[in-house]
């Protein structure tokens, strides 16, 4: 039996109460349960025990994260749960420090990851329409939502895992397709799991 970890990283606001997202993770648990896989589900609400955090990295062989994208990043409380989780994870528990060793300090930074058998996948809420990535002439740039979430296949990266394709809803506050955005949602976890 595989296992997931379904981080739901959504941070409540009045105009943002995180209907999407919770109903994206209760679609994964639904779905990936009934393929055999055991599911985890921590929030952003909840307390954390930083050894049981590190121990549900550990047992994982998936790990989803489902996120609203807020200010070109992910929510604070979920930055504040990497500096604590994943700070902590550095003596070997998902790294072993940087990557680099006292006879080589140049080389091998970012190497030190200790979950190569473990795999991501980033779900992602935007309030961006998907026309406005991969289009030189609108706000991105031309960059991609992979480009403009760089920084956080880093962190992932850095602890060995490998990259599933990332899903993504779009426009979901002014222009929002929810009932399409679940049937891409499920067919993407059908094509991944």
């Amino acid at each position: 039996m595989k296992n997931v970890l379904i981080i739901n990283a959504h941070q409540y606001y009045p105009f943002s109460e995180g209907k999407l997202n919770a109903a994206l993770v209760d679609k994964a648990i639904t779905q990936l349960e009934g393929k055999g896989y055991q599911t985890h589900v921590v929030t952003m609400e909840q307390e954390f025990d930083v050894e049981k955090e590190l121990e549900h990295h550990q047992w994982a062989d998936f790990i989803l994260l489902q996120t609203p994208i807020n200010w070109m990043g992910v929510p604070w409380s979920f930055k504040k749960y990497m500096d604590e989780i994943y700070t902590a994870g550095m003596g070997g528990a998902l790294c072993n420090g940087d990557g680099r060793h006292e006879s080589n300090p140049k080389a091998n930074y970012g190497r030190g990851g200790t979950l190569s058998d473990t795999k991501y996948m980033m779900s992602l809420t935007f309030n961006a329409p998907a026309e406005s990535f991969d289009n030189t002439s609108e706000f991105f740039d031309g960059k991609s939502i992979d480009d403009l979430l760089f920084p956080m296949h880093m962190n992932f990266k850095f602890f060995g895992m490998t990259p599933m394709p990332t899903f993504a809803c779009f426009d979901v506050m002014k222009n929002a397709d929810v009932e399409s955005d679940f049937t891409r949602f499920e067919n993407h976890l059908n094509s991944h799991f």
